[in-house]
């Protein structure tokens, strides 16, 4: 009987010391959080192509500058280089942790910087399968957090984590995150429209790791399930630490972009 109480008496004690899902779900994302900071600044290309429900493909080809910012989200600017319809446009986005973010889109046909506003930013990005929201760094504060269990997937470990968005205007009410435990970065997110049905999936893949820390994917797959579209993300040329400014990601740069 004492052997039964004693056990009885350390469960109850580890089960009290435990973590509950919700501080296991948001350690995980902090921990990512901690290994993707310090790049500073980066460049690459994109290659853009999206396929319609009947198969068909265009296009494009997008140049990327990032700048880590500290104590707040990161900015970045994406200029188009093809095709020739829409050459020269540029997304500019300042993504906050948490008040909303900013984003502007220039349109050279128009000649003008058209302001995305917050309420729009689950509108498709250009066309295509991405979210305006999807395109901005993903800060620990804008969402809260779930831990629903560890998965093995090709041999590998991930975490399952369920995230809600904490901001205003969402186009989802919750995104499933598969983290590899141990890269820590996302390989896989299926996300829910607002009547909380299955809506995409995000399926990153074909990674590498750059100075000797950080790692980043060289395809990128969104699919569509409601729609039969999708859209790939082919990135090449990743370089860090190049040194960016401000003035890099300034509004009067989308004008002059090239």
């Amino acid at each position: 009987m004492r052997q039964l109480i004693t056990m009885l008496l350390c469960l109850t004690l580890l089960n009290a010391g435990a973590q509950t899902a919700e501080e296991k779900g948001l350690a995980i994302v902090q921990e990512a959080d901690a290994r993707d900071t310090g790049w500073i600044d980066s460049k690459a290309n994109m290659q853009m192509i999206l396929t319609n429900k009947q198969g068909q493909k265009s296009e494009r080809s997008i140049k990327i500058v990032s700048q880590e910012v500290i104590g707040d989200g990161d900015k970045s600017l994406s200029i188009f280089n093809s095709p020739k319809d829409i050459k020269g446009t540029a997304f500019l986005s300042y993504t906050h942790s948490l008040k909303p973010d900013d984003q502007w889109l220039y349109l050279p046909a128009l000649k003008r910087v058209k302001r995305i506003a917050s309420a729009n930013k689950s509108g498709p990005f250009v066309g295509s399968e991405f979210a305006y929201e999807d395109l901005t760094s993903q800060e620990v504060e804008k969402y809260t957090y779930k831990w629903l269990k560890d998965e093995e997937i090709d041999g590998k470990n991930h975490f399952v984590v369920e995230a809600y968005p904490a901001y205003e205007n969402s186009g989802y009410t919750r995104q499933v995150v598969w983290i590899d435990s141990q890269m820590y970065q996302a390989v896989k997110i299926n996300f829910y429209d607002r009547k909380n049905t299955l809506l995409k999936t995000l399926v990153s893949s074909d990674w590498s790791q750059y100075l000797s820390k950080y790692w980043r994917p060289g395809r990128m797959l969104m699919t569509n399930h409601q729609t039969e579209k999708s859209t790939e993300l082919l990135w090449k040329d990743y370089e860090f630490q190049v040194g960016l400014t401000n003035r890099d990601f300034d509004k009067n740069t989308l004008k002059r972009s090239r």
